[in-house]
C-alpha cells in the first residue's frame, strides 16, 4: 500500500493536491515478483469460493497488462485455478475492459457456448508508469476483482440487462503507451515505454461518453434515471464520477465509490467497487444498478442489473 504522503516524499506533490484533484488517498502497488496473473488467480479463487462452485467452462480476463504480449494470460489463470482445459482468453479495452468482458461473457452464455463463466478484471497498471511522472503515478493502482456468471432467467436478480458499447480510435492518442507493440516494438526514447494521457481532454470525453452511454442503456431497458438506485462507474477520478452523476441527474450518494483507497485500477476497478459496495452495505439485494466505464482506445460502455444477494469471499 502506497499512500499520498509516501508519494509526496519523492514527487513534487502533496496529499491535499492529490485528494482534491482525484479523490485518491492510497493505492496498492505490485511488489517484485507479483504479476497480473498472480492477482487474477487470487481474485478468481475468491469469486469461485463465493459462488460455491468451481464448475466453470470459460475464463475471460479483462486486462491491459498481461504477463506477456504472447500468449494471453487467461489460460494461465484457468490452469492455476485447476479448471482444466476450459476456454480462456483476454479482453483488452483498458479501463472499459470489465464492461466489455461482461458483455462478452454474457454473449457466451446467451449463445449456448458456456454455462458458467469466470470473469476477472485485473491490471498491474503501475508497471506502465514513469515513476517520476506526477501526472500519472498518484492516479493508478494495481488490483484484481472477479465475478462468476451463470445461465439463468432474465427476470431473476443478477440478470444483466442490455449493453451499450462504443469506441473512437481517432482519439487513441489521448491515453497511450507508444512502444511495445508491433508498430514500435522498442524505442530509444524511454518515454515511449510509459503510459501518458492528456488529462483535460480525457476528463471531458469520459464524463460526456459515460453519461451518453448510460442514458442509452437506460432507454433500452425502459428505466428512468429515477429508477436507478446505484451507479457503479469506473473508478478513474472522483471528479469524473461526480460529474457523470450530475450530468445524469443522479445524486452523489447514489455512487458506489472506493477510489480513495484503491486508485484507478483500470479493468479491476468496477469489480473491486462491487465487492466493497457489498461489504460496506452500499449495495443491497434488489437494487437497480447502472454500470458504466470509459477507457483508452477510446472505449466506453454501460449495462444494468438488479443486484443479487451475494456474499464476497
Amino acid at each position: 500500500m502506497v499512500d499520498n504522503d509516501e508519494l509526496s516524499a519523492r514527487l513534487d506533490t502533496s496529499d491535499e493536491w492529490i485528494r482534491t484533484r482525484t479523490g485518491i488517498g492510497r493505492r496498492h502497488v505490485v511488489g517484485p515478483g507479483m504479476s497480473t496473473v498472480d492477482m487474477a488467480v487470487e481474485a478468481g479463487r475468491r469469486a469461485l469460493q463465493s459462488a460455491g462452485s468451481a464448475d466453470i467452462d470459460a475464463v475471460v480476463l479483462a486486462t491491459a497488462t498481461p504477463d506477456q504480449i504472447c500468449p494471453a494470460s487467461a489460460p494461465q489463470v484457468a490452469s492455476r485455478l485447476g479448471l482444466g482445459p476450459v476456454a480462456a482468453f483476454d479482453v483488452n479495452a483498458v479501463c472499459s475492459g470489465f464492461v466489455y468482458a461482461l458483455a462478452t461473457a454474457a454473449g457466451l452464455i446467451a449463445g449456448g457456448v458456456s454455462r458458467r463463466v469466470l470473469l476477472v478484471g485485473a491490471d498491474a497498471f503501475t508497471t506502465l508508469l514513469n515513476p517520476d511522472d506526477r501526472a500519472t503515478v498518484p492516479i493508478f493502482g494495481d488490483g484484481a476483482g472477479a465475478v462468476v456468471l451463470r445461465a439463468g432467467d432474465p427476470d431473476e436478480p443478477g440478470a444483466l440487462g442490455p449493453f451499450d458499447l462504443h469506441s473512437d480510435g481517432e482519439l487513441s492518442d489521448l491515453l497511450v503507451v507508444p512502444a511495445g507493440g508491433s508498430r514500435m516494438k522498442t524505442s530509444q526514447n524511454p518515454a515511449d515505454s510509459y503510459f501518458s494521457m492528456q488529462g483535460p481532454a480525457v476528463f471531458r470525453h469520459a464524463t460526456a461518453r459515460m453519461a451518453e452511454s448510460s442514458r442509452a442503456v437506460l432507454k433500452q431497458v425502459g428505466w428512468t434515471v429515477g429508477d436507478v438506485d446505484r451507479l457503479i462507474g469506473h473508478q478513474a477520478n472522483i471528479r469524473i464520477l461526480h460529474a457523470t452523476a450530475k450530468q445524469l441527474g443522479l445524486p452523489a450518494d447514489s455512487l458506489v465509490v472506493n477510489i480513495e483507497r484503491t486508485g484507478n485500477t483500470s479493468a479491476a476497478s468496477i469489480p473491486l467497487a462491487m465487492v466493497d459496495g457489498v461489504n460496506d452495505g452500499t449495495l443491497q439485494s434488489g437494487d437497480r444498478v447502472l454500470v458504466t466505464a470509459f477507457g483508452a482506445g477510446l472505449t466506453w460502455g454501460s449495462t444494468v442489473l438488479r443486484w443479487p444477494g451475494v456474499t464476497p469471499a
